[in-house]
């Protein structure tokens, strides 16, 4: 089969990496791809993955078989529905589906009119009306969320009223997140542990893998503004049998029961960001795809072919095949260019040494015309690593970052440190 996988980043090099192994698989392709997928599939550097009908057009040109829009903004501007129409299978939900994420307005009216536990929110539609909410609010911090896609950072915890003001003028009226703030949702702030859970659903079933522990800050200790993912382990030590149970009754399926109901079932991988609240587990965000970084943690822990699972759950029949995870752990720490997320410089060439058996996942890479590797993100590397106990996996992950060198480098260097504590 000839496979298309649409993005750029280590999510979609991860995804590349688990289908190249499928005895079914006997080419993949990347839209735009980037320097280290092109190590395993052909990339498409002159299509950009929103072009959603350049890449159809593409697609039916090659006779893809199977496609896998893996990042959120060609799954929010239809990139199923299209190449479906094409008559090219997708794994992935349509765009009606993909409101899930694409809208915080939405998916926040979904789990209000289905009963699914998430933090008390709002919704505006102008500046005004925020102002005046807030100034009635009693209790800081208070979280300020951009209604559309805002690559990860659409969201604010504002520790004072001021705080939270000033988000409410920097996302409606300076227009900070572009159109993704012309709605917003302000909403109480919650605490807990948090967890991420991505699931295989066919919108019937669902199926969640391995849990994971994300690493939003930029800094050490938690610090600095919120970026894409600066590192993820799994399995997330917080998320038990009894947690898991009570995740499955209370929100999994009750969300894709919603879904259904509400006319957009939901087929692809849905990811359930949670808060382990004292009250309970609450859904503080919905993704409409895999994780970035949890996907390059998780996908290394499975023990089934990836493309059978994309394909049972695009023919709804997933009940019938068993998914098998390694009874392992995972730590993903990334490598960022100096100055990520607000301005930084790429186009720095990278060294690699010997990083052992340590994934190296690539995202923000370019490869040139004669071979060499350079930096052209914000987020540049994952390095990746596997072990019986977590501790032996963080520190493979580590080492394998000191093997790799390129002007302004930096990481987190405390990835994993939570959970080890609750060890």
């Amino acid at each position: 089969m000839n496979l298309l996988v649409i993005g750029s980043g280590g999510r979609e090099h991860a995804i590349c990496t688990a289908l190249a192994e499928s005895p079914r698989v006997s080419k993949i392709y990347a839209i735009p791809g980037n320097g280290g997928m092109a190590e395993i599939a052909e990339c498409v550097p002159g299509i950009k993955a929103t072009e959603i009908g350049k890449i159809c057009d593409w697609a039916a040109g090659k006779k893809i078989d199977f496609a896998v829009p893996a990042a959120d903004d060609p799954l929010c501007l239809g990139a199923v529905d299209a190449l479906e129409a094409k008559g090219i299978p997708c794994f992935g939900p349509d765009r009606a589906a993909a409101q899930i994420e694409g809208s915080k307005v939405f998916s926040k009216s979904l789990m209000r009119k289905h009963g699914i536990p998430t933090a008390a929110f709002e919704v505006f539609d102008d500046a005004g009306g925020a102002l005046r909410y807030l100034d009635a609010y009693e209790t800081c911090p208070v979280v300020v969320k951009a209604d559309g896609l805002a690559l990860g950072k659409g969201v604010i915890i504002a520790q004072s009223r001021e705080g939270a003001r000033r988000a409410v003028r920097e996302i409606m009226e300076d227009k900070k997140f572009g159109a993704s703030g012309s709605r917003l949702v302000i909403e109480e702030f919650l605490t807990g542990p948090e967890v991420s859970v991505l699931s295989f659903t066919d919108g019937k079933t669902v199926v969640p893998m391995v849990s994971s522990m994300d690493h939003k800050r930029a800094r050490d200790g938690d610090e600095g503004p919120n970026t894409g993912g600066m590192g993820a382990v799994a399995p997330n030590p917080f998320y038990t049998s009894e947690i898991a149970a009570q995740c499955m009754e209370e929100i999994y399926r009750p969300t894709i029961e919603a879904m259904r109901k509400e006319g957009a079932p939901f087929k692809g991988c849905l990811y359930f960001g949670l808060m382990l609240t004292p009250s309970g587990p609450k859904v503080i965000e919905y993704n409409c795809r895999f994780g970035d970084p949890e996907c390059q943690a998780i996908l290394p822990l499975l023990q089934r072919d990836l493309l059978d699972i994309f394909m049972a759950c695009r023919e709804e029949r997933l009940h019938e095949i068993k998914i098998d995870w390694r009874d392992a752990h995972a730590c993903c720490v990334v490598l960022a260019s100096g100055g990520y997320p607000e301005k930084y410089a790429t186009g720095y060439p990278i060294s690699f040494g010997d990083t052992g058996d340590a994934r190296i996942y690539h995202a923000g890479t370019k490869r040139l015309e004669d071979g060499t590797i350079v930096t052209s993100g914000g987020r540049v590397l994952n390095a990746v690593a596997t072990g019986d106990a977590l501790g032996g996996a963080i520190d493979k992950a580590y080492a394998a970052v000191e093997e790799i060198a390129f002007e302004g480098k930096y990481c987190r260097m405390d990835i994993g440190k939570r959970a080890m504590e609750v060890q």
